[in-house]
């Protein structure tokens, strides 16, 4: 599986964005997809995650109301809509997708990352 993240950019405080991740394979519907983020400086962190139905979104503490995560089966591709921006939430975005069979806290795949930049 191959994962292409794509959406990032520069966007003033208050704004919003939609990342996109595109899976290659037949398999997508089958992961579990999560976002995570890794700013300037800063350890990789979870954003979020959607269970392979689309159902179980479950979001950092941080992101919660400003954030969504959703996906399209039918065309493999997970969305992070996020609105409201902060200048905190400026990273490098990465989608990752997990498979039936891996342990919840581990990833299999990972994309290559988008640039978000909010700026104050």
């Amino acid at each position: 599986v191959q994962l292409q993240a794509s959406g990032g950019g520069l966007v003033q405080a208050g704004g919003s964005l939609r990342l996109s991740c595109t899976a290659s394979g037949r398999t997508f519907s089958t992961l579990t997809m999560g976002w995570f983020r890794q700013a300037p400086g800063k350890e990789r962190e979870f954003v979020g995650t959607i269970a392979w139905s689309g159902g179980d979104p479950y979001y950092v503490n941080s992101v919660k109301g400003r954030f969504t995560i959703a996906r399209d089966n039918a065309k493999n591709t997970v969305y992070l809509q996020m609105n409201n921006l902060r200048s905190e939430d400026t990273a490098v975005y990465y989608c990752a997708a997990r498979k039936r069979s891996t342990t919840v806290s581990q990833y299999d795949y990972w994309g290559q990352g988008t640039q978000v930049t909010v700026s104050s």
